[in-house]
């Protein structure tokens, strides 16, 4: 007699897997991400129709007047839009990023040179030691301006998947580095800080004409900072998001994707020849970057006092990170294919370029619409009013110090759901912030170590990230019904917890006096 099989015990999901899955079923259920932006680009219309007439007391700190919302409804305007529309979308600065870097990455991947490499790479990396090593690799790919986002997250996802986890949760990761770590810095500066240190110094320049703000104001916290997210990005990964994932199948094309098989002998041989090609491709380069007025350098009078030439936003060598990556996996993975075997002609090498392009027809849709839609959001000046609204609002309250911190953390994050720009949020809100806090005391350094950790702690949840929809087009790649919601929910814990801690961190330093970079201090006028 066959005695039943004893029904198993419901497994008790905590209260943070069921929340995670509620935003997960909610966010799904809204529309596709392509028609999500044309609704809000549509709503912005309408608002800015309605707002056109009314007057504000706000003034906008990049005019002087105050500011005035444009009736993006209007004869003009719409006709503007129409006439911009395709440039608008060309222009769109994700689009080129992402399609030029596919091409060099679609034939090291068509040809098996990346298949190989991470198998190679695997086999040597112990496997709790994966999640840390991929945010932290996220973080050092700010040096490359945003490769990081059509690089490291892709990959993210491939290695994960190899060492037989879930790639979903190597995606959170990776995004987790690259975009909730904006902020941080690897030891290596990245081209934000000049940047940022720029505005910062335009804006206390309005209470103050001497002010000198280093563009390594922050250096030493954001270096700092990069620990702390390696260190939160690998609990939450490994203790919180990739356990919520067990139920989550891997239903998407998977036959083209690296498992832990061991090398053949063909695939050594392709990978030998490939990392020397690659070495050599690097070495020759590095050459060129070395003689004193290399055109990699920018021009003298783009270059600021302690400034890199070589690593400031103009300098050509920083404009063309993505056509290095292109070239510099493109060499290896045409080495590789004639050295294993895996290539026997160029038409296999455009092939693999086709093959690439052909799986960011999806991208290229939701691009078209989230280009126009931050285009009219821009126009409309309505990110701004909100922007100084709660820089206004933040001042009229009179917080104490650490509060008004945390206020400052919190106004950035918010400001960051509606104005997807680093550059943009600061100078708007950084134009009232900064000689607002200047006249409490308050050092522009430390006013603008707050709003990069409220910056970054949202960056992963706000479908205004320009790279946002190609985040979940990754997704959809090993799970086909992913969508907004399941992004979301996948790296609402970072932003959270990183929002938390992180402003912790921030008051931690600010508490012991610990310098926040070169030449920074935390009270003015600096004794």
């Amino acid at each position: 007699m066959n005695t039943p099989e004893p029904v198993p015990a419901p497994v008790r999901r905590s209260f943070v897997t069921r929340f995670l899955d509620g935003v997960e079923r909610v966010g799904n259920k809204l529309p596709d991400p392509a028609m999500l932006f044309l609704i809000a680009m549509i709503i912005v219309w309408v608002l800015s129709a309605i707002f056109a007439s009314m007057q504000f007391a706000e003034v906008d700190p990049r005019t002087g007047d105050p500011i005035q919302i444009r009736n993006m409804l209007a004869g003009a305007s719409l006709t503007t839009f129409m006439a911009d529309m395709v440039r608008t979308f060309v222009n769109f600065a994700p689009l080129g990023v992402v399609l030029v870097a596919m091409l060099g990455l679609g034939v090291a991947e068509h040809t098996g040179f990346i298949n190989a490499g991470l198998r190679s790479m695997l086999s040597v990396t112990p496997k709790m030691l994966l999640t840390p090593m991929l945010i932290a690799v996220g973080v050092l790919s700010h040096v490359a301006v945003d490769a990081g986002y059509v690089l490291v997250i892709p990959l993210g996802a491939v290695i994960f998947y190899a060492a037989g986890r879930h790639p979903l949760a190597g995606i959170a990761a990776a995004f987790a580095g690259v975009s909730g770590g904006f902020s941080a810095t690897f030891f290596v500066p990245s081209s934000l800080d000049p940047l940022l240190a720029g505005l910062t110094q335009e804006a206390a320049r309005i209470i103050d004409p001497s002010v000198q703000v280093n563009p390594l104001n922050n250096y030493f916290f954001t270096t700092a900072s990069t620990f702390l997210i390696i260190l939160v990005g690998w609990f939450l990964t490994d203790r919180v998001i990739e356990p919520r994932l067990t139920a989550t199948a891997v239903d998407g094309d998977t036959s083209q994707l690296p498992s832990m098989q061991p090398l053949e002998p063909r695939e050594r041989r392709g990978l030998r020849w490939s990392l020397l090609a690659m070495g050599v491709a690097i070495a020759a380069f590095v050459l060129t970057l070395l003689p004193e007025g290399t055109p990699w350098a920018a021009r003298p009078d783009q270059v600021t006092a302690g400034q890199n030439p070589l690593l400031v936003a103009a300098a050509p060598l920083m404009q063309s990170i993505v056509a290095l990556i292109f070239v510099l996996f493109l060499i290896p993975g045409v080495v590789y294919g004639y050295a294993a075997g895996t290539v026997k002609n160029h038409r296999d090498i455009i092939a693999g370029m086709s093959k690439a392009m052909s799986g960011m027809g999806y991208y290229i849709v939701m691009a078209f619409f989230a280009a126009q839609f931050i285009y009219a959001f821009g126009q409309s000046n309505l990110g701004a009013l909100l922007a100084i609204k709660g820089a206004n609002w933040l001042q009229a309250m009179g917080f104490p110090m650490a509060l008004t911190l945390i206020g400052i953390v919190l106004l950035s994050g918010t400001v960051n759901l509606v104005v997807g720009s680093a550059s943009a949020k600061w100078a708007l809100i950084g134009a009232i912030m900064v000689p607002m806090l200047m006249q409490l005391g308050v050092s522009p350094d430390l006013t603008q170590a707050a709003y990069r950790v409220g910056d970054s702690s949202t960056n992963i949840i706000t479908p205004l990230l320009p790279y946002f929809p190609l985040i979940v087009v990754f997704c959809q790649r090993y799970v086909k019904n992913a969508g907004i919601g399941t992004l979301l929910a996948l790296m609402l814990p970072f932003s959270v917890t990183l929002l938390v801690v992180w402003t912790g961190f921030l008051l931690l330093f600010w508490g012991f006096g610990i310098p926040l970079g070169v030449g920074a201090s935390y009270v003015y006028p600096v004794p």
